[in-house]
């Protein structure tokens, strides 16, 4: 029989952030009014205060380890801040929780060993604590509330195949439709808080359901009681087509089948678990997902009805911490049994398998750290059963990447781009699902975001007017407010100053001395590094390299132009430069030897073909990694595709060639490519020179290049140049264990200067084309190429109207006659007017120095402040 559903129940879901201030419950108690004056009984799921689940965690830890006092302090402080904040009374109740912990932890010292059941109900006291805390709270602001303990509406299912552990501390529930909960609940007052992530099980025991559980309860609950809806209350306003932390440009997601967003979930959105929409698709409970610290916005519906039918991407995601177990047996081919031998392995040993790639000789599949515990032990236990059956190795750590939407099939024929990205990755393994809603990619994990970023650049953002992709990220944090200022902001306190440098001039590029001293002092400031030398490609102006000499670096120079450039700076000397030219005439190479000026190699051409010019001759010698970095293939300069560097595999040509010519290679120089984060690259080919070292006595300096990322989104975090120095001290000191006196250098370009400048222009014309909206300005492409060559992103802000809310999403196009002179997509900012000044940021780098005079414009002059 089906339940009665009058009087209608909403579920509404918070998580840990939504309950752990002040601010975010009183947007719950506005969201709980607002339900009830629509007729709607209200049933509250909330999780632990934030971070209070990992603290319990290591208070088991700490309680094994026979000192548990600083830790259970530190849960019951945090607890009562909240108290505090939320100007409600610290309860009876909430002493006997903390007195409860206490004996457990003293009973755990003296035993010395956490079971499964004891930590499910440590585990499921920060949920306990959180609700009584937020039932007093609204009974505070005058909601009458009932308490309700979840483990008495949620039972644990019987698993039989499931272990011991899994049915503790990961279980599933029964979801049926329940009249006696149903006719319980309507007992109740009109609002009942429980908890989510924890139930009971049939002997009354506590049982988890796992991290992420508590979107789970909620929807157990939800189908129990035949809810109108089920509301998950999170920290971002649905769900996205990328993660808007790493992908600004993502775009909302407005209305999703079940499906789709299984999908999305699955394949590593964070917003919804995936366990819990089979509860909401099975009984068609629409589902949705708001932002508590936003209640204002639109989020995400979730039905049985697709936004749109027609083919297309709506979600590029990423999973890391994959690893992906190969299967090699020539003898598999055509053997009945084979894959159920192999995947019965998998199910003794508790290993989930999430992907699957066949061949007629070898078997790939991906096991899912969110599903499976894949310690090293673990690992290496499986792979000794598979043994016995098959060839195993074992790769990692990957990431899935993957593009989920609706009708994948019907596009593959568009996605030649974007596969196009892939052309230097190494793919380990591609799966296109049975029911056309993904198509997945498993690569290293370390190239991960960059292809998530440019396949949602190419495929995604491009979209406009659509029924499923919403207003992106950007234009959702900054709606309504004043524009925001990019990373740097030195030019807001500088506004007056470069509206009246600017003058009458239509354009100008304005630097700002005093960020190229600071960001030369902190690179001076490394102690694993012996030498900075600024790569002076990126802006060989005159005042910029005043500024770096005067701070103490050297100069790397690219040509013969540049290197007679940096000896006109006052202070500079021959022996502070590094040359290094690539593919140049024999008279650049000829020129620098007699000039005494140091020079690099990075082609066996030049020993083979001018053995006379170098013969007995000092010199350094760039070497291939094998492997480039960076945030665009244009600027990875590592691997076949990159016309630098001698290949490690050609090393012993080298070293014959050098010991024919009695030349005394002094110096091995590598770089991999530009906007790189991961202090571990320079890590990783400071050890490999460092290795290669070995073999050539007089090396005394290892260059690893430059490349340091610089954050050119508001949001974005800095580079850690402590973790550089770090990883490069460890480098440092294995050189001189190996008894070798070798020194490091680096030699970064845009981290010295891109923060330096902006690049203003003035609006010229405005336009609609349909619902896109052009701001013309007066420069473009011929002063600032990298968004048009590189895919490039530069803050763009409006200096005239700087304080007026932005309201209007815009293209920035200039005046050149190319479909390319696009200086920022979709940028939202205040209605712009002829003779408004725009400013670009980020710009000191790779700006003035690759312009040019094309269509006869002159590209932007160059101004200090």
């Amino acid at each position: 029989m089906t339940p009665q559903a009058d009087p209608s129940w909403v579920v509404l879901k918070f998580g840990g952030t939504s309950v752990s201030s002040r601010a975010n419950w009183l947007n719950i108690v506005a969201i709980v009014r607002d339900r009830m004056a629509h007729g709607q009984r209200v049933l509250l799921v909330h999780s632990a205060v934030s971070g209070i689940t990992d603290r319990l965690d290591k208070l088991l830890a700490a309680a094994v380890a026979g000192a548990f006092e600083e830790a259970l302090l530190a849960i019951e402080t945090r607890h009562r801040q909240l108290v505090q904040e939320l100007a409600i009374t610290w309860s009876a109740e909430l002493e006997r929780q903390f007195a409860d912990l206490r004996a457990i932890a003293g009973t755990l010292t003296r035993v010395g060993d956490v079971s499964d059941r004891v930590r499910a109900r440590v585990m499921a006291s920060g949920e306990l604590i959180a609700t009584e805390m937020g039932s007093r709270f609204l009974r505070a602001q005058g909601i009458d509330v009932s308490w309700a303990d979840a483990r008495s509406m949620l039972q644990a299912a019987q698993r039989h195949s499931a272990t011991e552990r899994a049915s503790v501390l990961s279980a599933t529930c029964e979801f049926a439709p329940d009249q006696a909960l149903i006719n319980r609940l309507n007992a109740l007052n009109s609002v009942v808080i429980t908890q989510g992530f924890i139930a009971g099980d049939a002997d009354g025991n506590t049982v988890l359901l796992g991290r992420g559980g508590s979107d789970t309860s909620a929807a157990y609950l939800a189908a129990k009681i035949n809810a109108a809806s089920l509301e998950i209350w999170t920290d971002v306003p649905g769900m996205f087509s990328a993660n808007p932390r790493s992908t600004p440009s993502a775009r909302q997601l407005l209305k999703l089948t079940y499906d789709e967003a299984q999908e999305i979930a699955t394949a590593g959105a964070k917003v919804l678990h995936p366990r819990c929409i089979l509860p909401a698709r099975q009984y068609q409970i629409p589902l949705h997902v708001f932002a508590t610290q936003a209640p204002q916005l639109g989020g995400t519906l979730i039905t049985t009805e697709p936004g749109s039918d027609a083919a297309q991407v709506k979600a590029v995601c990423i999973k890391k911490g994959v690893t992906l177990v190969s299967l090699d047996s020539p003898g598999m081919w055509h053997q009945v049994g084979f894959l159920a031998d192999a995947f019965q392995i998998f199910k003794t040993h508790g290993m989930s398998v999430d992907l699957v790639s066949t061949s007629e000789t070898n078997v790939t599949v991906s096991l899912d750290p969110q599903a499976n515990s894949l310690h090293s032990s673990a690992l290496r236990s499986l792979s000794e059963e598979l043994e016995q059956l098959c060839g195993v190795r074992i790769i990692g750590p990957c990431a899935s990447v993957s593009l989920v939407g609706r009708n994948i099939r019907g596009i593959l024929h568009q996605l030649g781009d974007a596969l196009a990205l892939f052309e230097e990755q190494k793919i380990y393994l591609v799966s296109q699902a049975a029911n056309d809603l993904n198509f997945t990619f498993v690569v290293d994990e370390d190239q991960g975001d960059r292809l998530v970023e440019q396949l949602h650049e190419l495929l995604v953002r491009p979209v406009r007017s659509d029924a499923v992709l919403g207003p992106n990220w950007e234009q959702l944090h900054a709606a309504g407010k004043p524009a925001l200022p990019p990373v740097p902001a030195w030019w807001l306190s500088k506004r007056t100053e470069l509206l009246a440098a600017l003058g009458s001039r239509d354009s100008a590029y304005v630097y700002d001395g005093a960020t190229i001293s600071a960001r030369a002092a902190a690179l001076r400031s490394l102690q694993s590094v012996s030498r900075v030398l600024y790569a002076m490609k990126a802006n060989p102006n005159l005042g910029v390299l005043q500024r770096v000499v005067d701070a103490g670096l050297g100069l790397e120079c690219v040509s013969r132009g540049e290197v007679e450039r940096a000896l006109t700076v006052p202070g500079m000397t021959a022996e502070r430069i590094l040359f290094t030219p690539n593919f140049a005439p024999r008279a650049e190479y000829a020129w620098a030897l007699a000039n005494n000026i140091r020079l690099t190699i990075d082609n066996l051409y030049a020993l083979r073909a001018w053995p006379d010019l170098l013969r007995g001759r000092e010199i350094f010698v760039r070497i291939d990694p094998g492997q480039g970095r960076g945030h665009h293939q244009h600027v990875r300069t590592g691997g076949a595709y990159s016309k630098f560097g001698i290949p490690v595999e050609e090393y012993a040509a080298l070293i014959r060639a050098a010991s024919e010519l009695q030349l005394r290679i002094t110096g091995l120089h590598a770089h991999v490519g530009s906007g790189v984060f991961d202090v571990a690259s320079w890590a990783e080919t400071g050890a490999l020179l460092a290795e290669l070292t070995q073999r050539l006595p007089d090396v005394r300096v290892i260059d690893v290049g430059g490349g340091l990322g610089v954050p050119d989104r508001e949001g974005h975090s800095s580079f850690d140049l402590v973790s550089l120095d770090a990883r490069l001290s460890v480098v440092r000191e294995s050189l001189r264990t190996a008894g070798m006196n070798v020194d490091l250098w680096l030699e970064p370009g845009r981290f010295v200067v891109a923060e330096s400048a902006v690049l203003l222009a003035r609006v010229t014309q405005t336009k609609s084309k349909g619902d896109v909206r052009y701001v013309g300005v007066a420069t473009g492409m011929n002063s600032l190429i990298r968004s048009a060559l590189y895919g490039a992103h530069h803050d763009i802000v409006n200096l005239t109207r700087v304080d007026t809310p932005a309201s209007e999403t815009v293209n920035v196009v200039g005046p050149i006659c190319e479909s390319a002179d696009y200086l920022g997509h979709d940028r939202l900012l205040p209605p712009s007017e002829e003779g408004d000044v725009l400013l670009i940021a980020t710009a000191g780098a790779y700006g003035r120095a690759m312009s040019s005079n094309y269509n006869l414009r002159a590209p932007a002059e160059e101004l200090f402040i």
